[in-house]
């Protein structure tokens, strides 16, 4: 199962193109959709700066001392897409 979140814009005749992982292309894909205004969407869930003000309270980064070597020790464990 994959959750996909996305803002699409409608074609002219007012159908939607969502694509699929490549997992999901062959045989059918049972599907549940949210339709809202985008921009009602948007303010609804916020900025992404009042997200990570919101971790910070929740102390999710607190035992970080240096973060670009976080950063290197997370992305040493796998290849990074597109790069083999």
């Amino acid at each position: 199962m994959s959750t996909i979140t996305a803002i699409l814009k409608p074609d002219a005749d007012g159908t939607l193109h969502l694509p699929l992982p490549e997992h999901l292309r062959h045989g059918k894909v049972k599907m549940v959709a949210t339709l809202e205004d985008a921009e009602t969407a948007v303010a609804k869930e916020g900025t992404p700066l009042e997200a990570l003000k919101e971790l910070r309270k929740l102390g999710t980064f607190k035992d970080i001392s240096d973060p670009v070597a976080c950063q290197r020790e997370q992305r040493r464990d796998r290849t990074l897409p597109g790069r083999g």
